[in-house]
């Protein structure tokens, strides 16, 4: 997946939370979890708009060109974080446009495949798309003349940070917790961290690799989840269920699976 640089960010990050792995201040011999604690952050967005809206195929194409990356991020992104994540097929803003108001299949399937975590930068999926809407406008006269009756707006998203005050201390307690995180929290941990991090990894599966022992069959099975073909309640379930499995037994009642983030 693509991650931001100076130049290149998905989204602004608001507040001052602590690192999610801090040191600890007792370091002992013969230990298995990880020397540094877990610390459980939680994350909303804040929508901002962008001044730019299309009502036809052209003018996405000449928006998608020069609006601002973060806005291209939220409109893959953000509807993970939205409580009506209830059209799988249509896997971001843009081809849920192109087939409820343009009535354009054959575009929505086309965008609908697009996976950021398939580009090297946010620069190569904006690519893609205008290389996707030019092949579109130049084998159909019809898409030409048609103009949507609500239009596409572009915005972008700041995501506020913020501590929960929640510190897991073993790899035990992960799978318990993990059912217990808000969706918010699944999304920061899970997908944000992709892009903030220099490996381009999540938080769980980095933390579980600061512990003594092979872990890489756990790391593998979460590194394996697609955040792209499954919303995060989902996700929150694929996670926990694989904590358990290898951490430790699902307590009674389950949990995590009434929480609506």
């Amino acid at each position: 997946m693509f991650r931001e640089s100076e130049n290149d960010r998905g989204c602004s990050l608001v507040g001052s939370p602590v690192p999610v792995f801090e040191k600890r201040q007792e370091m002992h011999e013969n230990r298995q979890n990880p020397e540094t604690p877990f610390h459980v952050m939680d994350c909303a967005p804040v929508l901002i708009a962008t001044g730019h809206r299309a009502f036809s195929l052209r003018e996405l194409k000449d928006s998608v060109a020069k609006v601002h990356p973060g806005s291209l991020h939220h409109h893959f992104w953000g509807k993970m974080l939205s409580t009506a994540f209830d059209e799988p097929e249509f896997t971001n803003d843009f081809s849920g446009w192109a087939f409820h108001e343009l009535h354009d299949k054959t575009t929505a399937e086309r965008l609908s495949v697009l996976r950021p975590r398939d580009f090297s930068s946010i620069e190569s999926l904006r690519r893609e798309i205008i290389d996707s809407l030019e092949a579109r406008l130049d084998e159909s006269e019809k898409i030409h003349m048609t103009v949507a009756d609500q239009p596409f707006y572009f915005v972008r998203s700041q995501l506020v940070i913020f501590n929960t005050g929640r510190a897991i201390t073993s790899l035990g307690e992960l799978g318990e917790a993990v059912s217990e995180m808000t969706l918010g929290s699944i999304f920061y941990h899970f997908i944000e961290a992709t892009r903030r991090t220099p490996e381009g990894a999540d938080d769980f599966s980095t933390w579980i690799r600061m512990a003594p022992g092979d872990h890489e069959n756990v790391c593998s099975r979460v590194i394996a989840i697609d955040p792209y073909l499954a919303p995060l309640r989902e996700i929150r379930s694929l996670l926990t269920g694989i904590f358990h499995e290898c951490f430790g037994s699902r307590p009674e009642g389950g949990g995590g699976e009434d929480l609506d983030g």
